[in-house]
């Protein structure tokens, strides 16, 4: 599982214990087969899940901690809230996951462009971001 993976997992699947969601039933409704005039089955589409309020979810994490530092706007910060890696090689793997490229490994300009990555990323997979946490 890449880091990115595990940020989602710990925002998007708060206090599961699947790594994962576990894939929807789909549910089958009976359809006439117009050459043979027989019934076959049509899997429906799976219902799409909620979306989830990300600064609602990080602000919870921070209270039940006793604070989160600056993790809005902070890649370290947002790691160590979410008990993540923050280590610079873990960045670096988040930076090539996530194909951030600004700046040097480590410096201000990458590390707030791979906040505003993930935070994307967040958002381009149902989460509800606040727009001042995105680029």
């Amino acid at each position: 599982m890449g880091i990115f993976s595990s940020i989602m997992n710990k925002i998007f699947h708060r206090g599961s214990d699947a790594a994962a969601p576990a894939p929807a039933d789909a549910a089958a409704a009976p359809a006439a087969d117009a050459d043979t005039n027989t019934d076959t089955t049509v899997a429906a589409p799976p219902a799409p899940a909620a979306p989830v309020d990300v600064g609602a979810v990080l602000a919870q994490i921070a209270a039940e901690k006793g604070g989160g530092g600056n993790y809005q706007s902070s890649i370290v910060d947002l790691l160590k809230l979410l008990d993540l890696d923050s280590s610079l090689d873990a960045r670096k793997e988040l930076a090539d996951e996530l194909n951030v490229h600004a700046g040097d490994a480590g410096t201000a300009e990458q590390n707030i462009a791979l906040h505003k990555a993930v935070m994307d990323g967040l958002a381009a997979n149902g989460g509800q971001v606040p727009a001042d946490w995105r680029s």
